[in-house]
């Protein structure tokens, strides 16, 4: 076995290398033990399984995104821009990694992968959750399962879109989730603030009254 110390950011260094070899779906964990000169134990230390080698990488998006939030250039941003770059940030932190995520997402959505992809819901939803909180997006009640909704549907047009976007910069990307966000911030204006919510009255009933 090997003398240096292994840790779980060097195995998914090494899983990403065998994939990006072959695919995500064809490499096995024996070859990756063998690559490290370590035993399959040592690999389940840090990871059940490739599944939790990927949600590494989306992990990792998540955090480069929140790490935005602490920067004064972020601050500055009006609040409809900051959902914007929070999503942008998190496509760009996985630009190196685009053909593998693709792979990953496939092998998910592969038939008779229940279970991951219901981590996969797990998954979006808390990200969704953390671009709503970082962008500081004020909503209670209704509101807010409309917003969360809106804002996953938007994210997730165009993640698809990055996926394939070979334009300088994700410039693509950018246009069409700024249109998708003006779309929705305009829609939640429309609908909270029109005549089309109002409190719900009930007629009470006088029994004087006759038929």
């Amino acid at each position: 076995m090997t003398e240096n110390p292994l840790t779980a950011d060097i195995v998914l260094e090494k899983a990403i290398a065998l994939a990006q070899k072959s695919t995500w779906q064809s490499f096995s964990l024996l070859e990756l033990a063998l690559l490290l000169d370590c035993s399959l134990t040592d690999i389940k230390r840090f990871y059940r399984s490739k599944d939790d080698m990927a949600e590494v990488l989306f992990t990792r998006a998540d955090d480069t995104m929140l790490n935005l939030t602490s920067t004064e250039k972020y601050q500055n941003l009006k609040d409809d821009d900051k959902l914007l770059e929070c999503i942008m940030v998190w496509f760009e932190s996985l630009a190196p990694y685009k053909p593998l995520i693709r792979q990953i997402l496939a092998y998910k959505l592969e038939l008779g992968h229940f279970h991951l992809q219901a981590h996969g819901v797990t998954r979006i939803s808390r990200t969704v959750q953390w671009f709503i909180e970082a962008s500081d997006r004020k909503s209670t009640g209704y509101q807010s399962i409309i917003d969360e909704v809106a804002v996953t549907s938007v994210y997730l047009a165009s993640f698809s879109t990055f996926l394939f976007d070979n334009s300088e910069q994700h410039a693509n990307t950018r246009t069409l989730l700024k249109s998708l966000l003006k779309k929705i911030n305009c829609g939640h204006q429309l609908f909270f603030n029109s005549a089309v919510i109002k409190p719900v009255t009930t007629r009470r009933y006088d029994s004087t009254e006759t038929e």
